[in-house]
């Protein structure tokens, strides 16, 4: 992000590629709003951070609730990075939180592991739904066909 000029062309050349975009750790770091109207995103991914203590507090469940409403206020996907309960899944999905990522899911596994979770799950449910295009910000969405 030393040069968002060139981060900018960079992003917009993938995103014709089909590469979807995420802004990692939303809410920390560079992470910035700015971002969100330059750059050709598609999801915002909450830290960690906000996640690991939103039953408890406030503050970090309205800043939960603050991040889902404005990326989905942009036709952006919203992943929660760091899900570790029931309690927390359930406050996530009653936001309209789109994705979840976490040890509530599973503990980190190998590559080959990984390889066979996705052969297995081909078969068992799809992996894209229209209502995804629908709701993508990235430049993306004016390459797709109908």
């Amino acid at each position: 992000m030393t040069d968002p000029e060139e981060s900018v062309t960079i992003l917009e050349q993938l995103s014709k590629m089909g590469v979807l975009v995420s802004v990692d750790d939303f809410g920390t770091g560079y992470s910035r709003m700015s971002y969100l109207r330059r750059f050709p995103v598609d999801k915002l991914k909450i830290d960690r951070a906000f996640i690991s203590e939103i039953m408890t507090r406030p503050d970090d469940a309205s800043i939960v609730r603050a991040i889902v409403s404005l990326a989905h206020s942009l036709r952006l996907k919203v992943v929660a990075e760091g899900v570790e309960t029931g309690d927390q899944l359930d406050f996530l999905k009653s936001l309209g939180c789109d994705q979840y990522q976490g040890f509530h899911y599973s503990t980190p596994v190998s590559a080959a592991a990984f390889a066979e979770l996705l052969r297995r799950q081909q078969h068992d449910e799809p992996t894209f739904e229209e209502s995804e295009t629908e709701r993508t910000h990235s430049k993306l969405a004016i390459y797709r066909t109908a």
